[in-house]
Formats: C-alpha cells, sequence, structure tokens
C-alpha cells in the first residue's frame, strides 16, 4: 500500500476496527430508544445559553478536522501568516458582539434570514434561504467532502472520485443508521481529542527537532511575520488588510451556523461575553495548528505535497495504537460534519423553502419524502462540486477553502452591512445585490478557479484583493439603486436590545490590546 497507511501497525487498524464498532452501536442504540421514545421532542436550548457556551460552540464550530489539516498546510508553505484567519478575525468578532449581536437580540429573531426578512420583507428572507442554502451546499457540505476525501486519499492512495464517494457513502450509512446522532452524541469528546493530540503534537515536535529556539532560527525569518511585502504573491499584506475583512463580516457576523450561538444566548451581555470568550480563543490557533505545520517543515522538509502534512506529523510521531485512533477520530469527525451539512440542507430547504413557498399545506409525509429527495440532490451535487474543487490548480488546501469561500462573502457582507448600518437601504436593492450581486460575484469565482486559473493567468490579483474589489461593486450597486428606488416604503431600523457593560468593555480593550501587541512582536523578522 502506498498510502500513509502503510505505516500504521496492527494495532491502529484493531483500534480503528473498535471505534466504528462502538460508533455503529451507538447509532443503533440511538435509533432504537428514539423509537421507543417517540413521544420525546429535543430542541435547541433558545435563550439558555451563558458566555461559556456560547464562546466554546462557535470555536467548536469554527474548528474542525479540516482546520487542521488545511492549517498545518499552509504553515508548512508560509509560515504563520494564515494566522491573520485567526488573529484578524477579532476585529469582525468584536462586530458581531458590540454591532450586529444587539440589534439580532433586540429583533428577537431565532435566524438571520427572518432577522433581514422583519427588515426588508419576505421575499428577502425567501432569498437569503436560497442563499443560505448554497452556502451549505459549497462552503460546509462540498468543501468539507473534499477534505474528507483529500484524508482518505491520503491514507490509502486511491483516486480522488473514489475517497470522495466513500465519504459520501459512509456518511449516508450513519445518517441512515441514526449515526447522525451518535456523532453529534460525541462530537464534543472528538474535538477535545483533536485539540489535545494537536498540542501533543506541537510538544513532542518541539522535542524532536530541539525546542523553540530552533523552530525559530532553522526556518525562514518571513514565516514569523503576519504581514509580508506587497510583491509577494502568497499573502501580501494589501490582501490581508483590505481582503479578509469581506469574509470576516460574512464569517463571523452574517453565517448562520456561527452566529446561532449568540442568537440563543440568555441575554445580550452573556453574547457580548460570549464573542469576547471565542475572540481568547483565537489566539490558540495559531501555536495548535499551525505551528504543526511548521515542525513538519522541519522534519520532513521534502513532502511532494504540503496538504499532508498533518498526516505525516502524525504518523511520524505517534506510536502505534495512537495513530490509528486519530485518523479514525478524524475520519469520524469530518463523516459528522458532512453528514450534518446534509441534514441541514434538507432542513433548509424543506421548512424555509418548500413549505415556506410552495407548499404550506404540506403533510408530514410529504415534507420528509421531499426532504429525502432533496438529500440525494444535495449529495449527487456536492460530489460533482467536491470532485471540481479538486481540479483547481495553483493552491494548497488552505487557499483553496478561503478563495472559494472569498467569492461568496461579498454578496452578505453588502447586504447586512448596509442593511444595518445604511437606514437609506431599501427592500430592492438588497434583493437585487442577493441575486443579481450573487450571480456576478460568483461567476467572477468560476473564472478565477476553473476557467482562467490564477494559476496559468497571473495577471488576476490575489483572491483576498478580488474579494475586496467584488465587495466595491456590490457596495456600489446597493448605494445606486437604494438611491434610485422612489417606490420603496418607509422601513424601521432594528431594535437595539442594550448597551455593553463595563466588563464587557473592559474585557475587549484587554483583548485588542493583546492583539495589538501579537501583531508587533510576530512582524519585522
Amino acid at each position: 500500500m502506498k498510502g500513509l497507511a502503510a505505516s500504521l501497525g496492527t494495532p491502529d487498524f484493531i483500534i480503528i476496527g473498535i471505534y466504528f464498532v462502538v460508533l455503529i452501536g451507538i447509532a443503533c442504540y440511538v435509533s432504537f430508544v428514539q423509537r421507543r421514545r417517540s413521544g420525546e421532542n429535543l430542541f435547541l436550548a433558545q435563550h439558555s445559553l451563558g458566555w461559556a457556551s456560547i464562546g466554546l460552540n462557535m470555536w467548536g464550530t469554527n474548528v474542525g478536522p479540516s482546520l487542521l489539516i488545511a492549517s498545518a498546510s499552509i504553515g508548512y508553505t508560509t509560515g504563520i501568516v494564515a494566522g491573520n484567519f485567526s488573529w484578524y478575525a477579532f476585529v469582525f468578532i468584536l462586530m458581531l458582539g458590540l454591532v450586529f449581536a444587539p440589534r439580532y437580540l433586540g429583533a428577537r429573531v431565532s435566524t438571520l434570514p427572518e432577522f433581514m426578512g422583519k427588515r426588508f420583507g419576505h421575499t428577502t428572507r425567501n432569498l437569503l434561504a436560497w442563499y443560505t442554502l448554497i452556502t451549505i451546499l459549497i462552503s460546509w457540505l462540498s468543501l468539507g467532502l473534499f477534505a474528507g476525501g483529500l484524508l482518505v486519499r491520503q491514507l490509502l492512495d486511491v483516486p480522488m472520485w473514489l475517497a470522495i464517494v466513500a465519504m459520501m457513502l459512509l456518511a449516508g450509512f450513519f445518517t441512515a443508521a441514526g449515526g447522525l446522532k451518535a456523532i453529534a452524541y460525541t462530537n464534543v469528546f472528538q474535538m477535545i481529542l483533536l485539540i489535545a493530540v494537536s498540542f501533543y503534537l506541537v510538544i513532542i515536535g518541539l522535542s524532536k527537532i530541539g525546542g523553540v529556539h530552533v523552530l525559530y532560527t532553522h526556518t525562514p525569518a518571513t514565516y514569523w511575520n503576519l504581514f509580508l511585502p506587497a510583491h509577494d504573491r502568497r499573502y501580501p499584506w494589501p490582501a490581508i488588510l483590505l481582503g479578509y475583512p469581506i469574509m470576516g463580516v460574512w464569517f463571523w457576523c452574517t453565517e448562520q451556523s456561527m452566529v446561532q450561538s449568540v442568537l440563543g444566548a440568555k441575554n445580550l451581555r452573556q453574547g457580548q461575553l460570549g464573542t469576547n470568550f471565542i475572540g481568547w480563543l483565537k489566539i490558540l490557533d495559531v501555536p495548535l495548528f499551525i505551528i504543526p505545520g511548521v515542525i513538519c517543515y522541519l522534519l520532513y522538509p521534502h513532502l511532494s505535497n504540503p496538504d499532508a502534512a498533518y498526516l505525516t506529523l502524525v504518523t511520524g510521531l505517534f506510536p502505534a495504537g495512537m495513530k490509528g485512533l486519530i485518523i479514525v477520530v478524524l475520519i469520524a469527525a469530518l463523516v459528522g460534519n458532512i453528514g450534518s451539512s446534509l441534514n441541514s440542507v434538507s432542513t433548509v430547504f424543506t421548512i424555509d423553502i418548500y413549505v415556506e413557498k410552495y407548499r404550506p399545506s404540506a403533510t408530514t409525509s410529504e415534507v420528509i419524502r421531499a426532504g429525502r429527495y432533496v438529500t440525494i440532490a444535495g449529495a449527487a451535487v456536492s460530489i460533482g462540486m467536491a470532485l471540481a474543487i479538486d481540479r483547481i490548480k495553483g493552491l494548497n488546501l488552505f487557499d483553496v477553502f478561503q478563495s472559494v469561500l472569498g467569492f461568496l462573502a461579498p454578496p452578505m457582507s453588502a447586504a447586512f452591512l448596509f442593511g444595518i448600518l445604511w437606514k437609506r437601504t431599501t427592500a430592492l436593492a438588497v434583493n437585487t445585490v442577493l441575486t443579481l450581486g450573487t450571480l456576478f460575484s460568483v461567476g467572477v469565482g468560476v473564472l478565477y478557479l476553473w476557467v482562467f486559473p490564477s494559476a496559468l493567468y497571473p495577471a488576476w490579483p490575489h483572491f483576498l484583493l478580488l474579494s475586496f474589489y467584488l465587495f466595491c461593486v456590490m457596495s456600489a450597486l446597493t448605494v445606486v439603486v437604494s438611491l434610485a428606488d422612489k417606490t420603496h416604503a418607509p422601513l424601521h431600523a432594528a431594535p437595539v436590545s442594550g448597551r455593553p457593560d463595563r466588563l464587557v468593555v473592559g474585557l475587549w480593550v484587554g483583548l485588542c490590546v493583546v492583539m495589538v501587541g501579537l501583531y508587533v512582536f510576530f512582524n519585522g523578522h
């Protein structure tokens, strides 16, 4: 066997087998108990979350196996410059806590389409439901499936199409067997284990190379700069400074899966403390997830594929048995993410589109049938999209993730920023941005990634700068349409639920000071 699985021993395969048997057993048990207790109803703990739960839930949503693999890859090739995607995020998490959260909680909504629907009407809510569906298909399902296929390909040295189909079938099997609930029950344990593994990787990796001093002195000096020169082709500082905010606003302030925990806060104070907490937690992303890639660069400097950095480090440094445990947890977590995304696609379509728009009187059996059909369709579409993502040339795994998201972000960021901060924004302007703007932004992305790939056509600007330019186009479109729309009805601004207290302000000031200090320290090397 040519893949990394060749380095696994008998104890590893035994542990992999036991883990899957236990997972299947839990799935069957959960399914059986659910049938026996059909009268029970589980619900989201709406408006009951404290600051710790909010911060940990948001970090757990953000930190997944895909991020571990991708961060080690970019750390291997460029050092900590990708830490901007974690550390620069504090600005937009701050915006979520102090600008967006008071309005979301003041409007007393459960979803962001519902919030925009209250502001701009039913058509906007419906458009956002479709936008959310597309976002889940691309950013969560297809990219997660691609990362899972990449993992299986690295392990077994099989064709990508076979690896992707295998991951989808595995996710479908667990979902059909009730395994989605089992994975949900074990997801917290799996993420804690993966985070502990990354911490252990850093410790034993540093020990292996000779310590922090060796790590610093035996790597290129540019590996320790958060801002690279403007002429750098990988991550020039203007691209980071201008381009990341577009993704930052979209991901941290308007993405339902990230904002959901804040919407469930007990009150505004707990929501704002929770957002501050994840701001502190994001500091850990660089040492836990990017530094392993830098360590791998020193231990294995001639990797043909940097995307294999994380698994190479795991199989090279961990003892027999533990390798198998980590690999199976990675696969199980990815399967859980894929299964959850499939479920989200089905839920969004059946509840927010099928029932809300087309069949308000649909029976339960009709809704279930529609959900099954859309799940199959979503699986087929995501397989095709994952294979298309695999055809992107000239970008590593981390850059693939960020570039794809960079073309989804501009319309949503413009719609929410203007919709919340500019009272003159009209429903027609927001709807135009969400339709024509999205088609234009995604169309540019298709040209950049596939038709005229940047690897072959260097005239393209950096994908982060391109995201910024697209946002400027979306902003101009919003302003022009709003000013030209003379027939709009007066709209009320979203109510604000309150102001931050002294503790919230103090903690945010402290975090800002720490982050500025980190940016000063990790530059000029």
